[in-house]
């Protein structure tokens, strides 16, 4: 494999495997406070993984060939839907636009080709780099008739970060989407009570977003004063 990431991807007999979607500086990533880890050097590429093409593989073929052909019946198609296909790490994950979660969801639940009844929530995740898309939702689906699992990923600018709720289909993803709103500011439109279920309603910010600042509030601990991060020493 030749590394040819600084230029934006990774590359294997010409073809590629990886995308980079940024480039981290020290530990955490972390700018404008005091370097606490001694790791202030470091650099490191941060991949993704490049979408793939037919044959995916495994049983995955079965399931996009089961979407391509029941998604007309649920009001959308493969090609409306569908942004990209990747399969890494034995997971199938298919990136879709934000608009049509809601018919996909009802497809992967209803059709019986597919039948997964189970949606095992959502979380998200936070790229600065991705410029338009910077927040991604992430579903887990299983089928507990076949046996199969399915990624669905959403990517939406900081702009306007709105998903569509898919808890007419799975009610279960209640709480999910509401941590997922807590933590990361994705709004899902139609949840019936979009509120923080962890931090206080009054929090200002989402704390697993990568630009949440690190520290900045005192913590007392058995009557010690620990002083926020950037007021700490500072290696060099």
């Amino acid at each position: 494999m030749s590394d040819d990431s600084m230029s934006g991807e990774l590359v294997h007999a010409g073809q590629p495997l990886l995308e980079v979607s940024g480039v981290s500086q020290g530990m955490f990533g972390t700018s404008g406070s005091g370097d606490t880890s001694g790791f202030g050097g470091l650099v490191t590429v941060i991949p993704l993984p490049a979408p793939s093409s037919r044959p995916f593989g495994s049983y995955f073929d079965v399931i996009a060939d089961e979407l391509s052909a029941s998604l007309p019946d649920f009001g959308t198609t493969w090609d409306e839907a569908v942004e990209k296909v990747v399969v890494n790490q034995d997971e199938l994950t298919i990136h879709i636009r934000p608009t049509e979660i809601v018919a996909f969801a009802k497809a992967l639940r209803d059709e019986p080709g597919l039948r997964f009844e189970l949606c095992l929530g959502v979380s998200g995740v936070h790229y600065p780099g991705h410029v338009g898309r910077e927040l991604h939702a992430v579903y887990h689906f299983k089928s507990l008739t076949h046996n199969r699992r399915v990624r669905i990923e959403i990517s939406v600018p900081d702009a306007t970060p709105r998903i569509p709720s898919i808890m007419s289909v799975y009610p279960t993803n209640d709480w999910h989407e509401r941590e997922t709103y807590d933590f990361f500011g994705i709004i899902f439109d139609g949840h019936p009570h979009l509120t923080r279920i962890l931090m206080p309603d009054d929090w200002q910010g989402h704390p697993q977003r990568k630009d949440y600042p690190l520290g900045g509030v005192p913590v007392e601990y058995k009557g010690a004063t620990i002083p926020p991060p950037d007021t700490r020493r500072s290696y060099s």
